[in-house]
């Protein structure tokens, strides 16, 4: 297959209409969109999600009832209903024992001639006991004995939507499997053996005719074979585009130690193992000539910062810049206020940017910036701006990574010919999501807690108690104390949130005095947001009321309590992040999960995993367990693949095989020459990934 030439020919058959399918008009193809199919590869890969056993018995005297049965019969006679109302029955008898065949609305005559007296017939459906007689309501089949070949002995059950038969579907099915070509073999062939992989075509074959239950299962060697094809394209996608990423001529940045030497010194503790081998990670990935591309995922409270700080310190020593991002202006002014004492430490000039800046104050900090007296510069997407010009950047860090997308990671890496970039979040992510996700970068996880860091108490209080919960903020706040109270979460709007917000502003400003209690919501202007945000962190206002908006990076050490009102309707990563927000400094601190009774049974163990654990990791993987992946992070913006046999949740050890897999005959063959490659790329045509296509052509 020639470069740039387009799907290969073999192909063909799989992606044509799929009118060209038995009994599927212009109609039904229209129909077939509602179950995600448009091409008969579409529909080879929508599989059975169950079975009906319909092996022939000589008699229904031995099935369990009600059940699906199939039996020869003898038709006995037809007993026409004396109203129109009323069911036609024919009565039929097998090997041992008569029954009824029933039909409602049925036409006498039709049923006469598919049904003649005396004539013997395979009849299979569903046989229950009404009144003591069996009977089979419109059965599913009624054969010729020499058609009784066409019902399997065990039948596939598929996924269906309006206007889609089981028969229509099957029957489609049987004239798409001829259209599966035998291909060369894109699986690393010992593992193909080790796993008992059939074939590509004999996969297909199999997972349609089904022998019983057991072919259903996702561990199957057909069905496992064709999820495994699925994520190791998949993986091949990411992995390209992550040589890609690399490709970018990077520039070795090593640095002597003696900067990072000084801040440990100055460090009141020892960084935990994890911290020491990311920063490992980290030096290693810098000290080479392609561009780094790290994800550093951490815990709430893991101790990314320190990680982010001595990052930027190899930058220096090597010469030149460091930048570090933040979402917003008021996460900026808290990372500059974090890294500053440990960055004076080493003797290093570090500087915020953010859109506050204007005038003569911006043009001298730019002037700065390019001439190389800032060496690390803080700041929010206002250094994605033109005029923005580093002497020598070699290393940008972006926080929040669900906020800034892959395009802006690519704005910013533009701003230093050749930087390294490493992105942190704060949010946990399940293993199989980060291999699905960021499976372009490598990953570094932070999943210790540095000393000092005291356990939250985390308990559930009914919203009736709410009087209570007011009493113990009251007390704490006459103790020097402080306390986020967050809002409820409303789906359907900002306004709604926002009026819940004002109302406990009022309610709280009522019970604790005026001048106590701060406010800050989504609607604010963003003036007027940091106002609050900025009063609250200064220990102006004691309690600070809110909306989701705290959710990342605010650290005010002297916040012990944190309220989480109608806690049942947030989730669970989301509810670990808000917690996250106390613990941080001496005093000991508490969560209030608020909630209305009754409570459903998720939103029972959804807060009960929060009341037993304050570990992320685990946290984030009962959300997985809980949700799905597509809910877990916003399936619409997500990028989550949309896999049609694979299964997220369930195959995780699968997908960490097909990563080391591509990235396995990547590095063996990093344009998929090789007859393996070759065979590699009809795998990505064949699973429509036209990026990953793309990126090989470009390369």
């Amino acid at each position: 297959m020639v470069e740039g030439r387009g799907r290969p020919e073999i192909l063909f058959p799989l992606f044509a209409e799929l009118e060209a399918l038995d009994g599927i008009g212009p109609k039904t193809a229209k129909n077939y969109s509602g179950l995600g199919v448009e091409t008969p590869k579409d529909l080879l890969l929508t599989l059975p999600v169950s079975g009906i056993d319909r092996a022939k018995r000589n008699t229904i005297n031995d099935a369990d009832l009600p059940g699906t049965v199939t039996v020869e019969v003898e038709i006995c006679r037809h007993r026409k209903p004396p109203s129109h109302n009323r069911p036609y029955r024919v009565q039929v008898s097998d090997a041992k024992t008569s029954f009824d065949l029933v039909f409602f609305h049925a036409r006498g005559d039709y049923l006469e001639r598919i049904l003649p007296t005396g004539a013997r017939r395979i009849v299979s459906g569903k046989i229950e006991l009404f009144d003591g007689v069996a009977q089979m309501v419109h059965p599913d089949h009624i054969l010729a004995l020499d058609e009784a070949d066409e019902i399997p002995d065990y039948e596939p059950v598929y996924p269906l939507t309006a206007g889609v038969t089981q028969k229509g579907i099957q029957k489609a099915v049987r004239s798409a499997l001829p259209r599966a070509p035998y291909m060369a073999e894109w699986i690393d062939l010992p593992h193909l053996k080790s796993r008992e992989y059939p074939a590509w075509p004999d996969a297909l074959r199999q997972v349609h005719a089904p022998t019983g239950p057991e072919a259903l299962a996702p561990t199957h060697p057909a069905r496992e074979r064709l999820a495994y094809d699925e994520l190791f394209a998949h993986q091949l996608t990411l992995g390209l585009a992550r040589l890609t990423a690399k490709k970018g001529k990077g520039v070795a940045t090593s640095g002597n130690g003696a900067l990072r030497a000084k801040v440990l010194a100055a460090l009141p503790y020892k960084p935990t193992g994890a911290q020491r081998r990311a920063m490992e990670e980290i030096a290693a990935d810098m000290g080479q000539t392609l561009r780094m591309n790290r994800l550093l995922q951490g815990d709430v409270g893991a101790g990314k910062t320190l990680v982010a700080l001595m990052a930027l310190l190899i930058a220096v020593e090597a010469g030149g810049q460091g930048v570090m991002m933040a979402p917003t202006s008021i996460l900026a002014a808290q990372h500059l206020e974090s890294l500053q004492p440990l960055a004076e430490e080493a003797g290093v000039v570090i500087e915020i940017l953010t859109g506050r800046d204007k005038g003569a104050e911006r043009r001298a900090k730019l002037q700065a910036l390019k001439d190389g007296a800032i060496q690390i510069l803080v700041g929010t997407h206002a250094v994605f701006q033109d005029d923005v010009e580093f002497a020598d950047l070699r290393l940008a860090i972006v926080d929040e990574q669900h906020r800034f997308g892959v395009r802006q990671r690519v704005l910013l890496g533009e701003k230093g010919a050749a930087a390294d970039i490493l992105v942190m979040t704060a949010t946990p992510i399940p293993r199989t999501l980060s291999l699905a996700t960021y499976g372009d970068m490598d990953i570094s996880v932070l999943d210790e807690k540095p000393p000092g860091r005291k356990p939250i108490t985390t308990a559930l209080v009914n919203s009736s108690r709410m009087d209570e919960v007011v009493g113990h903020l009251r007390k704490a706040v006459a103790d020097g104390r402080q306390a986020y109270w967050v809002c409820p979460l409303v789906d359907e709007s900002e306004a709604v949130e926002m009026t819940a917000a004002e109302e406990r502003f009022k309610h709280l400003r009522a019970a604790l005095g005026e001048g106590v209690v701060g406010l800050v919501h989504g609607q604010l202007p963003p003036a007027a947001k940091d106002a609050a945000m900025e009063d609250f962190v200064a220990g102006r206002t004691r309690v600070l009321v809110a909306t989701t908006v705290i959710e990342v990076g605010v650290n005010v050490p002297n916040a012990t309590i944190m309220v989480v009102e109608q806690a049942e309707n947030f989730g669970l990563a989301q509810l670990h992040q808000l917690r996250g927000r106390v613990g941080r400094g001496e005093g000991a601190s508490t969560c209030l999960l608020v909630y209305r009774a009754p409570l459903g049974e998720t939103a029972q163990r959804r807060l009960s995993i929060l009341r037993e654990s304050e570990d992320g990791f685990r946290i984030a993987e009962e959300d997985l367990a809980i949700r799905g992946a597509g809910d877990l992070i916003g399936t619409a913006q997500s990028g989550l693949p949309r896999f049609r046999v694979a299964d997220l949740e369930g195959q995780t050890a699968l997908m960490d095989i097909a990563q080391s897999d591509a990235r396995a005959l990547l590095e063996m063959d990093p344009a998929l020459t090789s007859p393996r490659g070759q065979a590699a790329r009809v795998l990505l045509w064949l699973m429509e990934q036209e990026k990953a296509i793309r990126l090989i052509s470009v390369g």
